[in-house]
């Protein structure tokens, strides 16, 4: 073998970004098409990471929760001015799954926080996180689901833009859907509750 194309190779699929490496099989194929999409995506998603560490995007902070693995990133949500949630400070975990772009990824806050279009559990429920294609429920269009031009950036500014109004039509919290229809006062004083409590984290 070359021994100059074979070190070339190496170099090409040896890449790193804040000590994040991603090693390839020393005969430089891939076994098999799910690590080659899984190499695609940790390549774009290292992008994704470098573009927003230059250029931050008001609103909030992303990273990752270990820097050993790019497929779980670790973001900040500041409330959102003039909204209920302003002054908070809300964290969630996003998890990519290997065949990133083509399908969406997770996010799940940590934080405590009430909200129609969050599950109890922390689990965020938007149109553009679930899979792409028609909504068998019927209550999405297909244009308003997952398509893989969608980046860390504009899922994050689609979940701060669910908390300044949120969708009470197919709730992932029924209660907090019904209170904030019916007993706005009430939703008020658990949504400030979080808010505070996010502030006390800090």
């Amino acid at each position: 073998p070359n021994p100059q194309r074979s070190k070339s190779h190496r170099e090409a699929n040896h890449l790193s970004l804040n000590s994040i490496r991603i090693n390839n099989p020393s005969n430089c194929r891939f076994p098999n098409i799910l690590d080659f999409m899984a190499s695609q995506a940790s390549l774009l998603l290292q992008k994704q990471l470098k573009d927003l560490c230059k250029h931050p995007v008001d609103g909030f902070s992303a990273g990752l929760v270990d820097e050993s693995n790019i497929f779980e990133w670790s973001v900040t949500i500041i409330g959102p001015p003039d909204t209920l949630y302003e002054g908070g400070f809300f964290n969630a975990i996003m998890s990519f799954p290997s065949n990133y772009p083509n399908s969406p990824p997770s996010v799940k806050f940590t934080s405590e926080i009430w909200h129609p279009n969050v599950y109890p559990d922390g689990r965020v429920c938007i149109s553009i996180l679930h899979p792409p294609g028609d909504d068998p429920n019927g209550y999405e269009l297909a244009s308003e689901r997952w398509t893989p031009v969608h980046t860390v950036e504009s899922i994050v500014l689609s979940i701060i833009s669910m908390l300044s109004g949120p969708n009470d039509e197919s709730p992932a919290n029924v209660e907090a859907a019904k209170e904030w229809r019916d007993s706005r006062d009430e939703f008020r004083k658990k949504v400030g509750r979080c808010v505070r409590k996010s502030q006390e984290m800090l």
